[in-house]
């Protein structure tokens, strides 16, 4: 038990930095206030971690040591990136750290981080290590755990001025405190995967309004914010190839995430994925394929959801055969792309191509070296240790290349022989360039900075497409504020679907033409 008491006041005391400075910086720590809150926060960790670790205990006192020094580990990780990029491990966060793979992970390697592990992770394992634990009644146990509950919430009565501020700043506190806010969270974004996995009920069926060959093309990008495209206003010219290319920018457009694996969600989806209570939806890949559209999906990315398609391809698997300079990056996701659409024997082709874009903190690594044009660059991944104009220059080259690799997906289109097709850009959330004191993505949506959910949202017709819907640009430019929810009805309106779960008020192509059938 006296093992159990001292680790929890330790935890409480060594890997909390992060949660006390938020709280200091938003109170006077001086005041009677501000130091019962401080308190009030160090007896909440302290009783909670004893409390869970005495009813471990219960449960098998041999893997105390082995869960304590994991979660040490742990810790410093954790400590580490909090610290380090002004992260919050919430439910969304975890989202973020399971759906990373091998290469972005390692992305974030910095011999910081060993640091961090070496202090705060090994040196408490070896002072472990070298404890002898003695057998505890089980009953002793119990009684130690009600003891810590039972003045835990004696504190937390007696401190009930604290309520209202802790309460008031609960999302942010939750995902600082250490090792719970990962554990909790990380077994709160599990759950909800487990039950968006589950068969996905089909959406009503829709009809074609006509046969005629068209291709739509969505191209998802990867933290691209819209107050760094030029095409919104911004000083550089970071989109100069899609300047020219008579693609129509449409503003005001936000994310309804601010991490991929659910931003992706809403963006496939024909309704707000988070108002679901029960089951899943039919994606809008999987909805296409079954009204036999030939649906392919290329991908330089993670996170997407369950669905059917006729051709999942990842870029690694575009790599086989591919020559020359383009046959890197994002830019693997053109190759051969043009013979596949028109090796396809459907007369209706939808292709996905999600890119790894502007994700962080590897901003250098995302682009080829010709693409290095705002100098100079920060290339470390420790962000706040970059000056903010090499940091920011480095982000804009990959929004400049994230042009060049759009720009050669529209130059793909005007090539296939006056086939109506039209393609549509939306990237899946924004990033913090350290306004604030954040960097990255994965805020919290409730608390997120515009600049996390404010996104790049562009949209290119070929004449024949332009002749066929009636569209006028000039109107559909007007358009004052959109979604992610526009995309599952506007790729059912370019490929004239109507009925089912058809919405023309977020058909955008409907929208900018001046008059069209649907509801």
């Amino acid at each position: 038990m006296l093992l159990v008491a001292i680790i929890a006041l330790l935890n409480a005391a060594i890997y909390q930095a992060p949660l006390y400075g938020y709280a200091a910086a938003r109170q006077d720590t001086l005041s009677f206030s501000g130091a019962l809150t401080l308190g009030t926060l160090y007896v909440v960790v302290a009783f909670v971690t004893a409390t869970l670790l005495a009813l471990a205990g219960l449960v098998s006192q041999r893997l105390l040591k082995p869960l304590c020094m994991a979660g040490a580990i742990l810790n410093a990780c954790a400590l580490y990136f909090i610290q380090t990029y002004g992260v919050l491990l919430d439910k969304t966060m975890m989202g973020n750290v399971v759906n990373t793979d091998l290469a972005e992970a390692w992305s974030l390697w910095h011999p910081k981080l060993l640091l961090y592990v070496a202090v705060f992770g090994l040196v408490p394992c070896v002072l472990l290590a070298r404890i002898d634990l003695r057998p505890v009644r089980r009953v002793r146990l119990a009684v130690f755990a009600l003891v810590a509950v039972v003045g835990g919430l004696g504190w937390i009565y007696a401190a009930s001025s604290t309520w209202l501020w802790i309460d008031k700043h609960a999302r942010s506190l939750g995902g600082m405190i250490l090792p719970w806010s990962y554990t909790i969270n990380l077994a709160r974004y599990q759950t909800a995967k487990w039950a968006a996995e589950r068969q996905a009920d089909p959406l009503p069926d829709a009809t074609f309004g006509s046969d005629e060959k068209t291709v739509v093309m969505l191209v998802i990008g990867e933290s691209a914010r819209a107050r760094n495209f030029s095409l919104y206003g911004y000083g550089r010219a970071t989109n100069p190839q899609l300047a020219v290319s008579g693609a129509v920018a449409l503003s005001n457009t936000s994310a309804c995430a601010t991490y991929t694996t659910e931003a992706v969600l809403c963006i496939l989806s024909h309704d707000d994925p988070g108002l679901r209570l029960a089951g899943s939806k039919e994606l809008l890949p999987s909805y296409l394929q079954r009204h036999g559209i030939d649906v392919f999906w290329r991908s330089n990315n993670w996170g997407e959801p369950p669905m059917r398609v006729a051709s999942y391809e990842r870029a690694k698997d575009l790599e086989a055969g591919c020559v020359g300079s383009l046959c890197t990056q994002d830019d693997l996701l053109l190759q051969g792309l043009e013979q596949r659409i028109r090796s396809s024997q459907r007369g209706k082709v939808f292709v996905v191509l999600h890119q790894s874009g502007s994700h962080g903190p590897a901003y250098a690594a995302k682009v080829p070296p010709s693409f290095e044009v705002f100098r100079p660059v920060c290339k470390s991944v420790e962000l706040d240790r970059c000056t903010p104009e090499s940091l920011v220059n480095a982000y804009d080259n990959t929004i400049l290349y994230t042009d060049h690799v759009v720009a050669r997906a529209i130059r793909l289109l005007q090539g296939l022989d006056g086939i109506p097709s039209t393609l549509l850009y939306i990237s899946d959330h924004g990033e913090s360039l350290g306004e604030n004191g954040l960097y990255l993505h994965g805020t919290p949506i409730a608390l997120a900075p515009d600049v996390q959910k404010e996104v790049p949202f562009l949209v290119w017709m070929s004449e024949s497409f332009k002749r066929r819907k009636q569209i006028d640009e000039a109107r559909l430019a007007r358009g004052t504020a959109h979604s992610q929810a526009n995309i599952f009805h506007s790729v059912m309106g370019a490929f004239d679907m109507r009925g089912g779960v058809y919405a023309k008020r977020l058909d955008i192509y409907a929208i900018g033409a001046p008059q069209s059938d649907g509801r």
